[in-house]
C-alpha cells in the first residue's frame, strides 16, 4: 500500500485476531477512505473485532493497523483522531448528559471553556440540549444512544467508528442522525458505521465493506458490489400492457435466462446476465411501439441481494 494514501486512509494490512483459539478476524487488508463506510455484516462475523482493533483496544495477533498514519500503540494521538460509539453503555451514576461530556473532554485535556463549549456543541448536534440537565439514568435508550454519539464526536476527531449507531432510535431521530452523519462525511471526516440492518448501510453509505466469519468477502460502492456477482443474474420487474411481446422480444434477443409473467398479465420478472444491453432493448421496445411500459424497478441491485449472493450464498427466485 501507498504510504501517502496510508496518510489519509484507516489500513488494515494482513490483520489478523484470534481469541485462543476462536478466530475475530483473519488476513484482512482493508483502506478506508474519507467519506460514509459501512461495515455489513451478521453478529459475530468480526465488525466489532475490526473497530477495536483500529481504536488499539485490542492487538493484532498478526498484521498492522495504521489510522491516518497514526499507530494504535500511539494512544494519546489516537484519542485525538479517533471518537469510538460502542454499542454499550457505560455511564457514571448520577450523572447527567452535560457532565458526563464535560468530564470526558476535561479528561483529555480541555479546559472548563472548551470543554464546556464542546459538549454544548456536541449536545445540539446529536438533539439532546433539552435533556442535557437530566440525569443519565432517566434517559431512554435511544436518548442514550445519542449521548454516546455525542460523546464519540465531542472532541471533533478526524475518525468517527459507529458500532450500530441507529440502534434504539425513533423514526424521526434517526433522520436526523443520518443527516448529522453525512454533514460529518461533508466535512471531510471518516465515518465508519457498522450495522446489520442493510437499507441503512444502503441509504448511508458511499461504500459497503461485506464481512462474514472474520474476512471482508467483498468491498466497494453498493451498485458496485453488483459487480462482483456477475455470473448470478440480476432480476428486474417490468409492469406493461402486453408483457407476453415484451418477454418474447427480450427471449428472441438472447438477452433474459429466465421470465417470469405476473399473474395479473400486468408485468413480468426477467433475469439478465447482460444488464445495460437489457434496459436499453426494454427502451427500444418502448420507442419502437412494441409494448407501453409503466415501470421498470431492479428487483435486488441493492445491498440487501450483495449481501445474500456474497455472504448467505443464496439464490434469489
Amino acid at each position: 500500500m501507498r504510504e501517502a494514501s496510508g496518510q489519509n486512509e484507516i489500513v488494515f494490512h494482513e490483520v489478523s485476531k484470534f481469541y485462543g483459539e476462536v478466530l475475530g478476524v483473519d488476513r484482512v487488508s482493508l483502506s478506508i477512505p474519507a467519506g460514509i463506510t459501512g461495515l455489513v455484516g451478521p453478529n459475530g462475523s468480526g465488525k466489532t473485532t475490526l473497530m477495536n482493533l483500529a481504536t488499539g483496544l485490542i492487538r493484532p495477533t498478526r498484521g498492522t493497523v495504521s489510522v491516518l498514519g497514526v499507530p494504535p500503540t500511539d494512544p494519546e494521538r489516537m484519542f485525538e483522531t479517533v471518537g469510538y460509539c460502542t454499542s454499550f453503555e457505560a455511564f457514571p451514576p448520577g450523572a447527567t448528559g452535560r457532565g458526563f461530556l464535560e468530564g470526558l473532554l476535561s479528561l483529555r485535556g480541555d479546559g472548563t471553556a472548551s470543554a464546556r463549549a464542546r459538549a454544548e456543541k456536541a449536545l445540539f448536534r446529536a438533539g439532546l440540549v433539552e435533556a442535557s440537565s437530566r440525569k443519565v439514568a432517566s434517559y431512554s435508550k435511544g436518548m442514550k444512544q445519542r449521548l454516546r454519539l455525542a460523546a464519540a464526536i465531542a472532541h471533533e476527531p478526524r475518525v468517527l467508528l459507529l458500532d450500530e449507531p441507529l440502534n434504539g432510535l425513533d423514526p424521526m431521530a434517526r433522520a436526523e442522525v443520518i443527516d448529522l452523519f453525512r454533514t460529518l462525511a461533508a466535512e471531510g471526516r471518516h465515518v465508519v458505521i457498522s450495522s446489520h440492518i442493510l437499507h441503512e448501510v444502503d441509504l448511508l453509505a458511499d461504500r459497503v465493506v461485506l464481512v462474514k466469519s472474520g474476512y471482508v468477502v467483498a468491498e466497494g460502492e453498493s451498485h458496485g458490489l453488483r459487480e462482483e456477482v456477475a455470473e448470478r443474474p440480476m432480476q428486474v420487474l417490468v409492469r406493461c400492457d402486453l408483457p407476453g411481446v415484451l418477454a418474447a422480444r427480450l427471449f428472441s434477443s438472447g438477452l433474459v435466462s429466465e421470465v417470469e409473467l405476473h399473474e395479473d398479465g400486468g408485468g413480468l420478472l426477467a433475469r439478465t446476465r447482460t444488464p445495460e444491453k437489457f434496459f436499453l432493448a426494454l427502451n427500444e421496445a418502448v420507442t419502437g411501439g412494441a409494448v407501453l411500459i409503466e415501470t421498470v424497478t431492479p428487483a435486488d441491485d441493492d445491498v440487501k441481494a450483495v449481501y445474500r449472493y456474497l455472504i448467505e450464498g443464496e439464490t434469489v427466485s
